[in-house]
């Protein structure tokens, strides 16, 4: 769809350098990073700067089937919260506990969710990554229609000995040149067998018209700056390219913040999204100087994350069933954790959870 300025980037180098430029990191972006974007999807929402989380998914503790009311109810208490989008179908989510059925379904309910409870501008962000391009771009053509606005993918990683920097390349492009969703590439070289994409590689993938952000949850907050400053990223101080630089761990917000970083997408937002928010806003205040004392909370959020990240998915879920009276258990084949472990949890960031119910 052709925007109404900077076609052809007659005002902008890749629509890095200028609100409305090729590419279309601009809001009227050419080829439509901006609502009215890709594809003709007329009513995309905007990606805003703040903290996003990649949502749990919920199931029942005895059939494991899909638990829809608790990851509704979820869903609605995270943006309640104070956090500016949601990711389904995640790391945090689950995916690959999941059928393709299942992930649209989780995004669908969580989409209803957000209308039902008045947070219709609030965008969703589906993990949508499979083995191949054919497969991965229709199950971002399922998710656009189940209600997601962009889509979070890894690299893919199966055939890790053929997956040099070129195939990884090709991969996004092939992906972005066919989707109806956006594309938010995430680099976490954990879940794909050690690739961990260089910013060199990132800066080279930014360039194209359906790639508008990255998460890092590699927790390089080197190679985060080098891509926000190339992309000349979105921050709370300005709306730059549009281009979205994410921390993917909420113990370096203010890292993040510092780096000219655009948002974070955190696991432990489940948990205590206000106390993230909080220290994203102290940080962020354009008013007043109140970096020391977002400074002095990123600490004690970063001492609460780690038991968290430590005990990886059930921890999550357990801390918010010790919280919130909902969580349950992942899906086999990881554990479920005893009892002692989900008390030293629920002890470890008793301190964060104290200020969260008093935000």
């Amino acid at each position: 769809m052709p925007a109404t300025n900077g076609h052809n980037g007659h005002n902008g180098h890749n629509g890095h350098d200028a609100e409305n430029g090729h590419n279309g990191h601009g809001q009227n972006g050419h080829n439509g990073h901006g609502q009215n974007g890709h594809n003709g999807h007329s009513t995309r929402r905007p990606l805003p700067c703040g903290i996003y989380a990649p949502t749990m998914t919920f199931f029942d503790p005895e059939t494991e089937d899909l638990d829809i009311p608790t990851i509704k109810k979820h869903a609605e208490r995270l943006v309640r919260a104070g956090l500016v989008g949601l990711v389904t179908m995640g790391s945090n989510g689950e995916a690959v506990h999941c059928t393709r059925e299942e992930k649209l379904a989780v995004t669908r309910a969580t989409r209803e969710a957000l209308d039902a409870a008045g947070f219709t501008e609030v965008p969703i962000i589906i993990g949508a990554t499979e083995g191949s391009v054919r497969g991965t771009v229709e199950l971002c053509r399922l998710g656009a229609a189940a209600g997601a606005d962009y889509t979070l993918l890894l690299p893919p990683s199966y055939f890790r000995g053929l997956m040099d920097e070129q195939a990884v390349y090709d991969y996004f492009v092939g992906v972005a040149d066919e989707s109806p969703l956006p594309l938010i590439l995430y680099n976490y070289p954990g879940a794909v067998a050690g690739i961990d994409m260089d910013s060199d590689l990132l800066i080279r993938l930014a360039k194209h018209p359906n790639i508008v952000g990255t998460k890092f949850t590699c927790g390089n907050t080197g190679k985060l700056t080098r891509v926000a400053l190339a992309t000349d990223a979105k921050t709370p101080f300005s709306e730059g390219s549009g281009y979205m630089a994410f921390g993917g761990m909420c113990d370096f917000t203010v890292q993040t913040l510092a780096s000219g970083g655009s948002g974070i997408i955190a696991g432990g937002a489940n948990v205590m999204p206000k106390v993230c928010v909080r220290v994203w806003e102290l940080y962020a205040d354009k008013e007043k100087d109140r970096r020391d004392e977002a400074v002095e909370l990123q600490k004690k959020l970063a001492r609460a994350d780690w038991f968290l990240t430590k005990a990886a998915i059930a921890g999550t879920k357990q801390a918010i069933q010790s919280y919130f009276g909902y969580g349950g258990y992942p899906r086999r084949p990881l554990k479920r954790l005893d009892q002692a472990r989900v008390e030293g949890i629920a002890e470890g960031i008793r301190e964060v959870m104290e200020i969260e119910k008093s935000l």
